[in-house]
């Protein structure tokens, strides 16, 4: 018996050894706790799968067409289509909230989070119009709709316009 409890000693304790003295790796468990600190939303989890959009949802511009001459300050009136409007930190089937892309591309794919800057217009209380100041010259305006935790649904769900401003 006292040969046993030995070697289970020395297996338990090689096992507990990883050989790194000490320093964490890169299997830390700290990495799946992190919170997207942008919006102060948690980190989401496997089981938040993003509600589906149905095939006829879409995003448009009220007031805006592709091409149209405009000028600063500009006002951007947004609309969806089989979708509600919904003020983000909830997930709710259906609905979600706007964002507008300023020169920074046509779309973000689909279930990633839409980052906030100058370039990514947040309007997590249900916007649905804001005045935008813009430089005299040719932009790029996407209306991208996202879900309560300001996850993308992708192409689907954006419209990208080019104005120029005069």
């Amino acid at each position: 018996m006292k040969k046993w409890v030995t070697l289970g000693l020395l297996c338990g304790a090689c096992a507990c050894n990883s050989g790194n003295s000490g320093q964490s790796t890169a299997s830390d468990t700290t990495a799946a706790k992190m919170v997207d600190t942008s919006h102060n939303m948690p980190a989401m989890t496997p089981q938040e799968a993003m509600t589906p959009v149905p095939a006829d949802a879409k995003v448009y511009f009220k007031n805006l067409k592709d091409g149209q001459t405009v000028s600063s300050p500009v006002t951007i009136e947004m609309g969806v289509v089989d979708m509600s409007v919904d003020s983000a930190g909830k997930i709710r089937p259906q609905s979600g909230h706007f964002h507008l892309l300023v020169d920074a591309g046509d779309s973000t794919p689909h279930g990633i989070v839409i980052g906030k800057d100058s370039a990514h217009i947040h309007f997590g209380n249900a916007q649905k119009e804001t005045t935008l100041a813009l430089k005299p010259g040719i932009h790029t305006l996407a209306l991208q709709f996202a879900d309560g935790l300001h996850r993308s649904y992708g192409a689907q769900l954006s419209q990208a316009i080019h104005v120029t401003v005069k």
